[in-house]
């Protein structure tokens, strides 16, 4: 129970933190909504204290977030105090009773915040015990993580381990751990998951993934209020938006990969597009536009914080919106005046925040430079719903299913909008223009992915994720059929809503039956690297630890200490010569060295001395399949082929000899042999169908890189199921050099 325990009290507390700026922010105009700014508004102003901390000496949130809390309290009693509510209070209603009525209004939404929460979280109780981070893919968490301990245990001035490491760290102009977050890296995710670490005695691995269901929970307010006071849709229509939103396999994925910048970033586009809808709506004065800045500017606040690249697009809704009603009416001198008041809060935003709007650029050369993430399938209509396949969002491939429930939606819509037309309902303008452009682009950018093979659907994705409170309110423009009196248009809008509904309840259990037996987990091995971290004669690590997963968690346990990377594992995580005093090997393949100069760690981690005068490196060459493991389960292995390779590294100038022995098995019985690179095959070593250890004879290891062959016979084939060839299954490599 205990990570429900914890989600629900991080979510607790930025919604303390955001009661008391909520309160000031929201314009008098629409005084008595001002709940739904609650969650952002924690969300921003406990990203913005953390910034403020980054740039003092202090060691990071450990230092100062217990004092922080008087933060949030000040700014509540300041709301207090300024009576907001001044006009309840002439009729006699005192201003807590009327908050408390305001807060009251919003009881449904705070009910789906709490639902969502506890259906993200509760796979966690399934996936490990007490609180960990998991993924379904993505490698995401352990960066987050690792900017988190950096914001929660470091001073901007400590260059101790890898946080000055420039040789290793340096992207573009940044050359220390510290300033690639605050510059160029998502800021305030590992803001959020520091400060709150602190406060519930957290280690970043262990808040993570909690803070991704948190995210997503306390968006819902906030696309509640694009559906009710954007498109302007009744209450209980939104409501149905805000709870297709938590159950969305747009945003599980999200959840699900811990894609907290997306996450962030939803939710404050979506109050940027709500301040501009309302901003051109009521009639533009210098006081209306001021009464609005305190809302842009939250929105503003987490966008630059968490995704500052998409601040550059984050108001075409707004802008679409405005601008398509200035050239209809001619309103130009009004649209100048608008952008004005939009543009002002953002200026602000960008001063307090200047390394980041500074770093825009460059991070704008990284994404030309890098082809980051993966391939993500395309969603046609009825995926702008939800109605996918599962954790890959897939669509559904039964019998044309996918075209079928496309065409019903696409149907729906082009009929709700033609008889908005006809009857000249303005909010289908809202509903078009918010979200066209948007659609557009994604679009564009599934087309360029098709066309030119790169990841560029994984950027389509993101977009529409972050746009998605938009697209989603305006995607259920249908539910407008129900106004018609025709019985039939009525019993088909329920109809399609409990399609829908239950669609996104199916992949909502998809994503749930995965995420409790997660393929990625923050495992009792993993989180054992940390007592590295305290040993005072390791000064320096090679991570030679084979995936990335595991790699960049190393990392981000063992800040304190220098690392170097044999390849380019991340941003801010350069290859470089491996100039460690000692290897932390992870894979199947082990040095053993006599004399101490080999500490086991774990099962599956040691660390190696360079030093010492036997040690070699070895690693896996063509000729073998990827890792494999069961899920709950540290056992692993991997298959080799007929003809597999053992790559070697002596760095000595003198020749060692390598004896080497195999925990294997194969599925008959057969012969190995080593061939050395002038080959020359070795004597044969039997390897059965029982899992055992198999020595064999030793072989030599000239200086600088050799290569080994491991060949079996009889030649493997491929089994029912199974396409692979499949020789002989390894678990372990022992790798024990000598003197010639």
């Amino acid at each position: 129970m205990l990570p429900l325990v914890v989600a629900f009290g991080v979510l607790l507390h930025v919604m303390y933190w955001g009661l008391g700026l909520a309160w000031l922010a929201m314009p008098r105009r629409w005084g008595r909504f001002w709940p739904v700014l609650i969650a952002p508004a924690g969300l921003a102003l406990q990203s913005l204290v953390v910034w403020a901390g980054a740039h003092t000496d202090l060691r990071g949130t450990d230092s100062h977030a217990w004092w922080s809390e008087l933060v949030p309290l000040v700014l509540l009693v300041a709301a207090i105090v300024r009576g907001r509510w001044l006009a309840a209070s002439r009729r006699g209603v005192g201003v807590i009773r009327a908050a408390y009525t305001d807060l009251r209004r919003f009881g449904l939404v705070w009910l789906l915040m709490a639902a969502s929460l506890g259906l993200l979280v509760l796979p966690m109780l399934f996936a490990a015990k007490g609180l960990t981070t998991t993924s379904l893919g993505s490698c995401d968490a352990a960066d987050y993580a690792a900017g988190a301990r950096v914001l929660q245990q470091f001073a901007r001035n400590d260059r101790t381990g890898f946080i000055g490491l420039t040789e290793v760290v340096q992207v573009m102009s940044v050359d220390n751990f510290f300033d690639f977050w605050l510059r160029l890296n998502h800021f305030t995710p590992s803001a959020l998951i520091a400060l709150n670490g602190t406060v519930f005695d957290c280690a970043p691995h262990e808040l993570t993934g909690i803070l991704a269901a948190v995210l997503l929970a306390a968006s819902l307010p906030a696309v509640f209020w694009v559906a009710r006071a954007v498109v302007r849709y009744s209450s209980v229509v939104s409501l149905g938006v805000t709870l297709l939103y938590g159950l969305s396999p747009i945003t599980w994925y999200a959840v699900a990969h811990v894609a907290l910048g997306q996450l962030l970033a939803a939710p404050a586009i979506a109050l940027v597009t709500w301040a501009g809808v309302a901003m051109w709506r009521i009639r533009l004065t210098w006081r209306a536009a001021a009464g609005l800045a305190g809302v842009l500017a939250i929105g503003y606040a987490l966008i630059l914080g968490s995704y500052n690249f998409i601040v550059l697009v984050g108001l075409v809704p707004a802008v679409a919106y405005a601008g398509g009603l200035a050239v209809w009416e001619g309103e130009w001198e009004r649209f100048g005046r608008w952008l004005l008041g939009m543009l002002a809060p953002l200026a602000g935003c960008g001063l307090v925040f200047a390394e980041r709007v500074a770093g825009l650029a460059e991070r704008l050369r990284l994404f030309r430079t890098y082809d980051f993430g993966w391939p993500i399938p395309p969603l046609t209509p009825e995926g702008w719903l939800g109605m996918v396949s599962g954790p890959a969002l897939e669509p559904w491939h039964w019998g044309g299913l996918r075209w079928g429930l496309a065409a019903v939606i696409v149907a729906v819509l082009v009929l709700s909008g033609w008889r908005a037309v006809r009857q000249r309902r303005r909010n289908a303008w809202t509903a078009a223009s918010i979200s066209a452009p948007v659609l557009l682009g994604y679009g564009y950018l599934q087309w360029r992915a098709a066309q030119l093979g790169t990841n560029a659907s994984y950027d389509a994705y993101k977009l529409f994720a972050v746009f998605f409170p938009e697209l989603l309110a305006a995607a259920c423009w249908w539910v407008t059929l129900r106004w018609s009196r025709r019985i039939t248009e009525w019993l088909a809008t329920a109809g399609i809503a409990a399609l829908i509904l239950g669609c996104n309840l199916v992949a909502a259990g998809q994503f749930f039956w995965h995420l409790s037996s997660p393929p990625l987990l923050v495992d009792g091995e993993l989180r054992q690297l940390r007592r590295v971290d305290a040993m005072a004669d390791v000064a320096s690590l090679n991570l030679r630890v084979p995936d990335m997963w595991s790699r960049l968690w190393a990392n981000a346990f063992l800040l304190r200490k220098a690392q170097y990377f044999p390849t380019h594992t991340y941003e801010g995580r350069l290859n470089t010569p491996l100039r460690g005093d000692w290897d932390l090997e992870g894979g199947l393949i082990a040095i053993e060295l006599p004399d101490g100069a080999r500490r086991t760690i774990t099962p599956h981690y040691a660390l190696v001395d360079t030093r010492h005068p036997l040690h070699v490196r070895a690693e896996f060459g063509s000729g073998w399949h990827e890792t494999e493991q069961l899920r709950r389960s540290a056992e692993r292995w991997r298959w080799a082929k007929s003809t597999a390779r053992l790559l070697f590294e002596n760095p000595h100038p003198y020749p060692l000899r390598a004896e080497i022995t195999l925990d294997a098995l194969s599925r008959v019985p057969r012969e190995i042999r080593l061939v050395s690179a002038d080959g020359t095959p070795s004597a044969p070593a039997q390897v059965g169908t029982e899992r055992g250890r198999v020595r064999l004879p030793g072989i030599e290891l000239p200086p600088g890189r050799s290569e080994l062959e491991l060949v079996s016979s009889p030649p493997a084939a491929a089994v029912a199921g199974d396409s692979r060839e499949l020789a002989l299954c390894v678990f372990r490599v022992e790798v024990e050099p000598g003197r010639q």
